[in-house]
């Protein structure tokens, strides 16, 4: 994998229309092992870079979190504080009438 040019922008990588890589994906995937991420274009406008397992293991963060941790730390989290301060209370149920 040596040779990749050191620009990582999108627009500096190999493009494809959508139609032409979906009709050679295989030598879009070779390429993408072989020479680097390959681009992918809907329109003329830049939809998504298909890249190698390898370079995605290294680029991606590693995420070894438990979904507990994750949901822990989410918008929610601040929940854990909630004192239950201006809940609106429900209403006294009212007897159901009986036929």
């Amino acid at each position: 994998m040596s040779g990749r040019k050191k620009d990582a922008s999108p627009s500096a990588l190999p493009a494809w229309k959508l139609e032409d890589a979906k009709a050679r994906l295989s030598e879009v995937v070779r390429l993408a092992r072989e020479k680097g991420p390959q681009r992918v274009t809907v329109h003329g406008q830049d939809a998504v870079v298909i890249l190698s397992a390898s370079d995605y293991a290294r680029l991606a963060p590693a995420t070894n979190v438990s979904l507990a941790a994750l949901f822990g730390s989410g918008p929610f989290a601040a929940l854990d504080d909630f004192d239950g301060q201006g809940v609106r209370e429900s209403a006294p149920m009212r007897d159901m009438p009986s036929f």
